[in-house]
């Protein structure tokens, strides 16, 4: 960006979570370890759960309280801290509706169209889907956007989403005369760990819509769970586990374990390849098995712990809704202004 255009505000960082379905191992490493990590490393950061993204398709509306208080459990359990972090659901703060519709009159049709993930999501039935699924990148960029927050981090999937965002804060710019109001938010690369693979196929990433409840490891799983569903992770049909990185090329399921094991261990493949390399999946998977339930159980306790008190749950996310209401607002007033609305002052 230019100096004209340079945004000098604090830096911020924003993330989501939608509220569908169980939160699993590549969810903790690739999205909520992450923002502890950023939280303790002294990053000014709100983390919200999304659930104006989980109605762009259908879903039961009975389920969605419960699921939303899942996700701020994880959240919770994970190590976010209410003192330290902005924890809300997104619903709960209007600046994201209200700044939505602005940018969809900011944004061009030509622009959300070549969004990867609607063409996926709609497929063949395109033209019958919901318009917010059209629409579910431009709220993307009114979630970064309401708090200025500067950086997000993403995964591959979401980096044209991010673009998106920084075009129309771009353009917002320009559009208003307004040289720097909107910063143009930045990727944090995730680390070793942000993308885990499905347990059942190493080249599919780790999913809760996977019908196969093998393929994931999930966030409330006890320890027997967790060690039979590592047991019988598929590896191949190549022998042992290889002496060093370069075997894991081609191996995809037995990369994906090493990522794991890693990325939970704070080692690197070629620590854990030092320790195991040429043994066999007989001593590599029950080993993988006693570092995932030594780090996750304290977690898994914690969730219930907090799940089995929703009014605390509760009583946290209002909290953290005041918190972003307060830090979306002066945001809000001033874009009022700077679109001429009679309302704004």
């Amino acid at each position: 960006m230019t100096d004209k255009t340079s945004y000098r505000g604090p830096a911020r960082v924003f993330s989501g979570i939608q509220p569908t379905g169980n939160l699993h191992l590549g969810n903790y490493l690739g999205a909520l370890k992450k923002f502890v990590d950023l939280q303790e490393g002294g990053w000014d950061g709100l983390y919200c759960v999304v659930d104006l993204h989980a109605i762009t398709q259908p879903y039961e509306v009975s389920d969605l309280p419960e699921q939303t208080r899942q996700i701020a459990a994880a959240m919770l359990a994970s190590g976010l801290s209410p003192e330290k972090s902005t924890i809300f659901v997104q619903s709960s703060v209007p600046a994201h509706v209200e700044l939505a519709w602005i940018f969809n009159c900011v944004a061009r049709m030509g622009w959300v169209e070549k969004m990867t993930q609607f063409k996926d999501k709609g497929g063949e039935n395109s033209e019958r889907v919901s318009l917010g699924l059209l629409a579910y990148p431009v709220l993307q960029a009114a979630d970064i956007l309401a708090y200025r927050a500067t950086h997000v981090p993403v995964g591959e999937d979401q980096k044209q989403h991010l673009e998106l965002s920084r075009n129309i804060a771009s353009r917002f710019n320009q559009q208003f005369d307004a040289p720097g109001f909107f910063p143009e938010p930045e990727a944090l690369i995730k680390g070793p760990g942000a993308r885990i693979m499905s347990l059942k196929d190493g080249t599919k990433k780790m999913s809760k819509s996977d019908p196969s409840d093998l393929s994931r490891i999930n966030l409330i799983d006890d320890a027997d769970t967790i060690a039979r569903k590592i047991k019988k992770a598929k590896t191949d049909l190549l022998g042992d586990m290889p002496v060093d990185v370069a075997g894991l090329e081609g191996r995809p399921e037995v990369e994906n374990l090493v990522s794991i094991f890693g990325a939970l261990s704070g080692q690197t493949a070629e620590q854990v390849l030092d320790e195991f390399g040429g043994k066999g999946f007989g001593a590599f998977k029950p080993a993988l098995a006693d570092v995932a339930v030594a780090h996750l159980a304290p977690i898994t306790e914690a969730m219930r712990r907090y799940m089995a008190d929703p009014g605390e749950i509760d009583r946290l996310l209002a909290a953290g809704a005041n918190k972003a209401q307060a830090a979306s607002e002066p945001v809000m007033k001033e874009v009022r202004k700077i679109l001429g609305f009679w309302h704004a002052g």
